[in-house]
């Protein structure tokens, strides 16, 4: 399983809740600004247990960027020595935005939430039925409209990006059967067609 990055910008979001972080998957780097003198007792305890799964970065310096630099730095520096990972940056700050649309174009993977309950493998690893994942994926088809992909290999890529290529190769061949026998797909050779719900399931 690949390893996520949970990269806080602790100047702009204190995250309260870091207990769904512990699973092992995750690595935590929180950015304390320079000025910053306190980190909440909450957060402090949660990066504890995490033991060697997360660590502090007090930033060097000020200035309005001063710490998106420093994220973006330990991104690069991570990214080219586990070229697998998955970052998600936890902030308010919409300067990250261009910085992510740039680390798509070079194959690295990366996101940013507003809060950790927002981030996708969050939301995903909680669900555990079939029935439930099914449900997501066919969320997710009805909201793309005509850009539904036409192919069983775009499909199975997108079903993996859904559950951020969390999935083994059995549990997506298992899926692509279920969207089959429910009747929600048509596979035909090596094309695809629907016959989605209307609402979401």
């Amino acid at each position: 399983m690949r390893t996520n990055y949970v990269l806080i910008d602790y100047e702009n979001v204190q995250p309260e809740v870091l207990t769904a972080l512990y699973a092992e998957h995750f690595k935590v780097i929180v950015f304390v600004g320079s000025n910053q003198k306190k980190v909440t007792f909450e957060a402090a305890e949660a990066l504890q247990r995490m033991g060697n799964k997360a660590e502090y970065i007090k930033i060097s310096g000020n200035g309005p960027n001063a710490l998106d630099f420093h994220i973006a730095f330990y991104i690069g520096q991570i990214a080219a020595t586990d070229p697998t990972a998955y970052f998600h940056i936890i902030s308010k700050d919409t300067g990250f935005d261009p910085l992510i649309q740039h680390l798509k174009t070079k194959k690295v993977f990366a996101a940013r939430s507003r809060d950790i309950s927002e981030i996708p493998i969050v939301k995903v690893t909680g669900i555990k039925l079939p029935s439930e994942k099914i449900a997501a994926i066919v969320s997710n088809l009805q909201h793309r409209g005509a850009s539904k992909p036409r192919t069983v290999k775009t499909l199975s890529s997108t079903i993996g990006a859904i559950f951020l290529k969390q999935l083994s190769e059995q549990e997506l061949a298992g899926l692509l059967k279920e969207l089959q026998t429910k009747g929600y797909i048509t596979v035909t050779e090596t094309k695809v067609s629907y016959n989605l719900p209307s609402t979401a399931l």
